[in-house]
């Protein structure tokens, strides 16, 4: 159920209602979208009537709800949700770049891939540093060392960082030190690990799981908004499908049907989509030609020798030469790869 508030309500008003939502056993989730205060409730199958609250002092309008994601659809919050990350302006006209490598591997790695991000044009910095990997005996990460190699990095250059944590007990760490909290692919669904970020007050880019829905992503999602968390970013990843000439199929669809259905900021993640170098570009310009807010895209200065995922990473120069062509097709749809303030750079 969504109910809709007068613009002129008093706030005696809006907590006789909140009220009366609880004395009908429903949970109740308070945003605003401008001056509008919009309440959507969890739990509404079992009220037979919306009369109850229509009836109430300041309430313009109650409907129900058609979606099951009620806190991230349209149908809760008409606009887009735009919240800043690091300066930066997510979900509005400026385009999110993140870029970096797959994992930190040593403080001189991922100085220079900063820098070198950074001076193509990137306006926020990835890398993992606890890696969940398919086999156990492949590369985990640095873990607490890679996290203040990547805190130095954003000293030096000004980017906000994006770390996938794999497990709650992380959250204390990674809240102390990250801007942005990645939940990867493989743990969309790890519904503990999705409680623990929506208590958390930090930012969340959420990734597609690799067989998974795009309404199961937005229901993934629904945890974290559910926890009080509104800043949650969508990405799409590719998607496995019976086709083998790339790693996954890009369903670059996903990009206009998330934009439609949410109010959440929607990324495309080139390189996991691909898993190929060569073709990371042209998915990454279709992407932003259908509405993405944002890209992610990894970058390595020898990716012959990543320890993960070198054979879908970008050169730095490669980098470079796909965001000037991304950067022309944002200026045709009406936006723009959104600039670090150089106040905040150290120069090398």
């Amino acid at each position: 159920m969504i109910i809709v508030m007068k613009s002129d309500h008093t706030p005696a008003q809006l907590e006789e209602v909140l009220a009366v939502v609880r004395a009908h056993s429903l949970v109740p989730h308070l945003t605003h979208a401008g001056e509008t205060a919009i309440i959507t409730t969890d739990g509404e199958d079992h009220v037979a009537s919306l009369e109850p609250f229509e009836v109430l002092d300041g309430v313009g309008s109650v409907r129900r709800t058609s979606q099951p994601f009620r806190l991230g659809s349209r149908q809760a919050h008409a606009e887009n949700s735009i919240f800043p990350i690091g300066g930066i302006q997510v979900g509005g006209k400026d385009i999110l770049v993140i870029a970096g490598p797959c994992a930190v591997e040593s403080r001189s790695q991922i100085l220079e891939t900063a820098h070198a991000v950074r001076e193509a044009g990137a306006n926020a910095l990835r890398g993992g540093v606890f890696k969940p990997r398919t086999s156990p005996y492949s590369f985990q990460g640095l873990g607490e060392q890679g996290l203040e190699y990547l805190v130095e990095a954003r000293e030096q250059t000004g980017m906000p960082i994006v770390v996938e944590i794999t497990s709650h007990v992380q959250l204390d760490l990674m809240v102390k030190h990250v801007d942005v909290l990645q939940v990867g692919a493989r743990n969309m669904q790890n519904f503990n690990l999705l409680r623990a970020v929506g208590e958390a007050r930090k930012s969340v880019l959420l990734k597609r799981g690799l067989s998974a829905t795009i309404e199961e992503l937005l229901m993934s999602a629904e945890y974290i908004l559910a926890g009080g968390n509104r800043q949650v970013i969508l990405c799409e990843r590719g998607i496995r499908t019976f086709e083998t000439s790339t790693r996954n199929t890009t369903d670059i669809n996903a990009i206009p049907v998330l934009k439609n259905l949410s109010h959440l900021p929607a990324i495309l993640d080139p390189s996991h989509a691909t898993g190929h170098a060569d073709y990371v570009a042209a998915v990454a310009r279709a992407a932003i030609a259908a509405g993405a807010d944002g890209l992610m895209v990894e970058v390595h200065p020898d990716p012959a020798h990543a320890a993960s995922d070198g054979r879908q990473s970008l050169k730095p120069e490669k980098f470079a030469e796909m965001l000037k062509q991304v950067k022309a097709i944002a200026e045709v749809m009406g936006r723009r790869i959104a600039p670090v303030r150089k106040t905040d750079v150290i120069e090398r």
